[in-house]
């Protein structure tokens, strides 16, 4: 519309005002539905125990380490040098700081909601328990 035949015909006060808010409403309704489209397949995948995203390389030892050793006074960036990343992409190398900040506080949170962390368990097995129908 903009580079086409009607190109510079657009007049805020004039007859094109009703043109470009049809095109505004069908582009928001076209956004709408993709939107929905993706949400649904997202929701049909997490019930198939499919989940979006990087798979997590801060395991629960590199978490307990890390924790230990903060606890005796050193500092991230030293002990960061000495984890190494078993699996995925990264293999082989050291996590950054930001990451095992982020594994830290995900695992204080966990430790200050168990019964919500319990609740998700819980609620992820029975959606993905074995016989269901989708």
């Amino acid at each position: 519309m903009l580079a086409g035949p009607l190109a510079g015909t657009y007049d805020p006060a004039g007859p094109g005002r009703m043109l470009f808010a049809f095109f505004a409403a069908m582009a928001e309704t076209e956004r709408e539905a993709i939107r929905e489209a993706t949400l649904e397949g997202l929701d049909a995948a997490a019930r198939k125990g499919n989940h979006g995203g990087r798979p997590a390389v801060i395991t629960d030892d590199m978490i307990h380490t890390l924790l230990r050793r903060r606890a005796a006074g050193e500092r991230v960036e030293e002990i960061r040098k000495d984890l190494i990343i078993p699996t995925g992409k990264p293999k082989g190398q050291n996590p950054s700081p930001a990451s095992l900040y982020r594994a830290v506080a995900a695992h204080h949170k966990a430790q200050r909601h168990p019964d919500a962390v319990a609740a998700a368990h819980a609620e992820y097995a029975t959606l993905t328990a074995p016989g269901e129908s989708t």
